[in-house]
């Protein structure tokens, strides 16, 4: 069941998407070669302690999950595409590292995740995460009234295709409200016209997944969360929370520029 939001209820999402925000910004500036990566989920919990937020990933158990999430944010490194859980290691030059971050706030979640490298980027790297970030703003492009949620897919799949990126199958953006996971399903790629009507009052978060060799295969690590390229290829990911309005997409996570 798909609950459309009150302009109220978006402007209150908004709030929890700039805490969102905020912490990604926080942790992007702190990461840094030797920095490790439960320093930067120390960072984000700083940040959310001080806007009054609380973290829908701490302890969050989906039934895939062997345990419950110990972290605020999913921290993967090279050839983690999603879910890394922050540890002791230490960031090093080159690393290619996504974030993905969620705030609780007033009763409503935003939800948000970037990449970028540390040190000294590989042009390939660098062209993956440029990908990564077309590839949602297309998303987002297509996400007006009267379009269907496979015009999303379609417009993602199609920027990642046309790159000669992978897209790990079953993972996907997802309705956004009151809990973190709501209906409905947001897949990165999917045939055009097809799937829920976009209205007024929707809220999804958008969030294509690339992986650099063109395979789409992957496999969970040992952690049961984290999850890899089956080739130890590198992946980027890029997330915004987006309110469907009649006036267009309103990106509640949206961050200034660097």
């Amino acid at each position: 069941m798909v609950e459309l939001k009150t302009d109220t209820s978006i402007d209150a999402m908004y709030e929890a998407g700039q805490v969102v925000a905020s912490a990604l910004t926080a942790v992007r500036n702190a990461a840094d070669v030797g920095v490790s990566l439960l320093e930067l989920d120390g960072v984000a919990r700083d940040v959310l302690r001080a806007a009054g937020a609380s973290s829908p990933f701490l302890g969050y158990r989906p039934s895939f999950a062997p345990t419950p999430f110990p972290a605020v944010i999913c921290a993967s490194v090279n050839d983690a595409i999603v879910h890394g859980i922050p540890d002791t290691y230490r960031l090093r030059d080159g690393d290619l590292v996504s974030i993905d971050c969620g705030a609780e706030l007033g009763g409503w979640v935003g939800d948000s995740a970037i990449s970028f490298v540390v040190g000294t980027p590989r042009p390939a790297d660098v062209r993956l995460i440029e990908t990564a970030e077309r590839a949602l703003a297309a998303g987002i492009e297509a996400a007006v009234v009267g379009n269907r949620v496979g015009d999303i897919a379609h417009a993602i799949g199609t920027v990642c295709r046309a790159a000669g990126y992978g897209i790990p199958d079953g993972f996907g953006g997802h309705g956004i409200g009151r809990r973190m996971h709501e209906d409905p399903s947001v897949p990165n790629e999917g045939a055009p016209g097809r799937g829920m009507p976009l209205r007024h009052g929707m809220a999804l978060a958008i969030e294509p997944m690339l992986t650099g060799d063109g395979t789409d295969g992957f496999h969970a690590a040992p952690d049961g969360w984290t999850l890899r390229t089956d080739d130890a290829s590198r992946a980027a990911h890029a997330e915004h929370t987006v309110a469907i309005a009649e006036s267009g997409p309103r990106v509640l996570t949206a961050r200034e520029a660097p």
